[in-house]
């Protein structure tokens, strides 16, 4: 599990947000209800869709600790917002970017090497900015040979 380490500049989304938590995980509902919606929102970047993840300060990634989820597409600045959608603006910053294959409901133990493994061995902390999965060409629904990338903000560990 090696990530690369990558700069990705300042995009704007637009989709629709739900508060949820691990235990109760929403995630299966907020798409629903997106994407047969997401055709109403203009100027889009490309097909890719953003899932994101806004943790609040100090999140402990408790199975009982509430964050917001998005399920977005990027788009230019300025455009329409469509009705019940919302826009997020996620800052240019520094992100591991790990690959997964698989589908979302395997997806937690690779995670937790993420967060428990990989992280505390590195070079870097986490960065308190949105955390975000782009499901691209080769994300498939819920087949097992789908690919999806996986950013994880980061900033370098000062303490090392």
């Amino acid at each position: 599990m090696i990530p690369t380490i990558q700069l990705h500049p300042a995009i704007t989304v637009i989709g629709r947000c739900q508060a949820m938590t691990f235990a109760n995980d929403l995630s299966v509902v907020l798409w629903q209800g997106f994407m047969p919606r997401r055709h109403e929102i203009t100027n889009r970047l490309g097909d890719d869709l953003y899932s994101v993840q806004i943790y609040p300060e100090a999140f402990d990634f408790g199975m009982h600790t509430t964050f917001t989820k998005w399920a977005t597409v990027p788009v230019n600045c300025g455009v329409a917002i469509p009705e019940g959608m919302e826009v997020l603006e996620i800052p240019e910053g520094l992100y591991a970017v790990f690959t997964y294959h698989g589908i979302p409901a395997h997806a937690g133990p690779f995670f937790r090497r993420i967060f428990t493994e990989w992280l505390p061995a590195s070079a870097y902390v986490l960065d308190d900015r949105p955390h975000f999965e782009i499901l691209g060409s080769l994300y498939k629904h819920n087949d097992s040979s789908s690919e999806e990338t996986v950013w994880i903000p980061v900033k370098p560990n000062q303490g090392n």
